[in-house]
């Protein structure tokens, strides 16, 4: 009887092992690309960055309906044009935070660093330079 019971014990372990959904990954991105989609903490929004110029937008998918998507800038300023750097694909990067709200934006090229902050509300949206 003991052995019953420590083949089942052995098989229900390996069935729970083979059975266990697979933790989250997110896809590898290529940096030499003009956009990239960076997540947030919020499981509905993500931050598209135009990685040329600087750009970002707060996209936010649903599954309840149109009414709760969208794509709204969070910055609409051309940093390259704005500080006449020249403009590479890849230049700009977005690094998380702990705090949900919060990234920070790197010019890759030359250091230079900027918060971004993402919301639900727009008063509360916006990049600004660190680095002044």
């Amino acid at each position: 009887m003991k052995k019953f019971f420590v083949l089942f014990f052995i098989i229900f372990s390996i069935s729970m092992t083979v059975c266990a959904e697979a933790p989250f990954s997110e896809p590898n991105q290529r940096t030499d690309v003009r956009y990239r989609l960076f997540p947030t903490q919020n499981m509905w929004t993500f931050l598209k960055l135009d990685t040329m110029t600087g750009k970002i937008w707060q996209v936010q998918f649903s599954v309840e309906g149109s009414e709760y998507r969208f794509e709204t800038p969070l910055s609409k300023t051309d940093i390259c044009e704005t500080y006449k750097k020249d403009k590479i694909v890849g230049r700009y990067t977005l690094y998380p935070t702990q705090n949900t709200y919060n990234f920070v934006m790197l010019d890759q090229i030359d250091g230079e660093t900027y918060q971004v902050q993402w919301s639900m509300n727009a008063d509360n949206r916006g990049v600004v330079s660190i680095s002044d």
